[in-house]
């Protein structure tokens, strides 16, 4: 199972996750709504800062409304110039995740594994992760250039192994 604390930008350094975009601003006082893409909503009640490229933002107040994560930066306090942010990525470094419990991983972590079958044969890499209800499925480019779609299955995934960048999969057509 894996889980998305943020979807990957083109832009965004691999140090960094990313947990929201900024949207309209909200009001006259330089709040901006912001998009959650992270699962742990609640993280926004204690942050105290996150960054927009380059740019640390200190956080001067955080509530929410409907969807939206109501943020006032303490760089932006006046509403024409918060109006600069909207559409940018709000990240946080990969050291401020949420620890997940064994066996759950993030979808950053899974993106770029390597996929090998249970006799070692590299199969390919994970491009991408697809949400489907009822179980992740992980979108190979294999080495032949192909894609192969891998449910994420306990009787299909035998091991993950982000720190060694590998996935084993054993693919209905491969059981004995």
């Amino acid at each position: 199972m894996s889980l998305s604390a943020g979807k990957k930008a083109n832009a965004v350094p691999k140090d960094r996750v990313v947990i929201g975009r900024v949207g309209a601003p909200h009001g006259i006082r330089g709040e901006m709504r912001v998009i959650p893409l992270t699962d742990f909503v609640d993280r926004f009640r204690g942050m105290k800062e996150v960054m927009v490229g380059e740019e640390r933002l200190h956080i001067e107040s955080c509530r929410f409304h409907k969807q939206f994560v109501i943020l006032r930066f303490r760089e932006y306090p006046v509403r024409e110039e918060a109006m600069h942010l909207t559409g940018k990525l709000l990240t946080v470094g990969r050291d401020e995740t949420v620890p997940l419990e064994e066996g759950v991983f993030y979808t950053f972590d899974i993106v770029g594994l390597h996929v090998f079958d249970p006799s070692g044969q590299e199969i390919g890499v994970v491009e991408n992760v697809m949400r489907t209800g009822s179980n992740d499925v992980y979108q190979v480019r294999r080495c032949d250039g192909s894609e192969l779609l891998v449910p994420a299955l306990k009787a299909v995934v035998k091991s993950i192994d982000i720190k060694g960048g590998r996935m084993v999969v054993a693919m209905p057509d491969t059981w004995d």
